[in-house]
């Protein structure tokens, strides 16, 4: 019990670190959004199609996908379909491997693309006398098609700057019971993004963005949970910063 205290103490520092820089680099011409993401995701394994064989139960697989809108919430300004594999190392802890598929618009980028990236991640989840605390860290290697964007426009792709943009994204969740509440639990969250590399179509290496979620979560069975919430999404850009505020709604499914 000592070691878990001391692991998830670790992580909320972390996490608080990482996040701290969004708030030092606000200025008074941000670009404020309001905007409404849906999310589905689900996770299981491979174990149903051999019961008998313990390895491949800790073979995963996950599919994810999003609608985000944004300007507002009237238009759609990004997807993202993310399919991947993993393997169960412990209890506690999975390794993952997989790709993205992001179609993106205004008012995120200035000039629509496709973004395809390759993904690998550690997940960690613990039970714990208050709840549950999740820690994902996530690294991205980012690409888009060259033809996209002209060199006039920075912080969009162009044939001169179409290079792999490398990032790294750090999150940590704790989902609380509420005892007078039964299957309703209180969620907060937060997702710290690192640039790991200079491009010319990503604002610079470093600090990229964060989001800061909090919200309810109810839980329909033992498999299938739902969450809605606000989120405050800043990312930091050439020229104005974006800040947006979004109505976020989960669908989480493990299987």
């Amino acid at each position: 019990m000592l070691n878990k205290i001391r692991i998830s103490t670790a992580l909320v520092l972390s996490g608080l670190v990482l996040s701290g820089p969004a708030t030092a680099q606000q200025f008074a011409d941000d670009v404020s959004d309001f905007a409404v993401w849906g999310n589905i995701t689900a996770t299981g394994n491979f174990g149903a199609f051999n019961p008998n064989n313990p390895t491949l139960a800790k073979v995963k697989w996950w599919a994810e996908g999003q609608g985000r809108f944004a300007d507002d919430a009237s238009k759609f300004s990004q997807a993202i379909v993310r399919p991947g594999v993993g393997y169960q190392l412990t209890e506690t802890t999975s390794i993952w491997v997989g790709y993205a598929w992001t179609p993106t618009t205004t008012p995120y980028v200035k000039n629509t693309y496709d973004e395809h990236r390759v993904w690998q991640q550690v997940l960690w989840s613990d039970k714990f006398s208050w709840g549950r605390l999740t820690a994902r860290g996530r690294l991205e290697e980012r690409f888009v098609p060259d033809h996209i964007g002209t060199a006039s426009n920075p912080g969009d792709p162009s044939p001169a700057n179409s290079t792999m943009a490398a990032r790294y994204r750090q999150l940590i969740k704790a989902s609380i019971p509420l005892s007078f509440a039964p299957g309703f639990s209180y969620i907060i969250q937060d997702e710290a993004f690192v640039s790991l590399n200079d491009t010319d179509w990503v604002p610079r290496r470093g600090f990229d963005q964060n989001r800061f979620f909090t919200g309810l979560g109810y839980a329909f069975t033992k498999q299938i949970t739902g969450e809605v919430g606000y989120m405050n999404q800043y990312i930091i850009r050439r020229g104005a910063n974006y800040m947006g505020h979004v109505l976020s709604v989960n669908l989480l499914m493990n299987f």
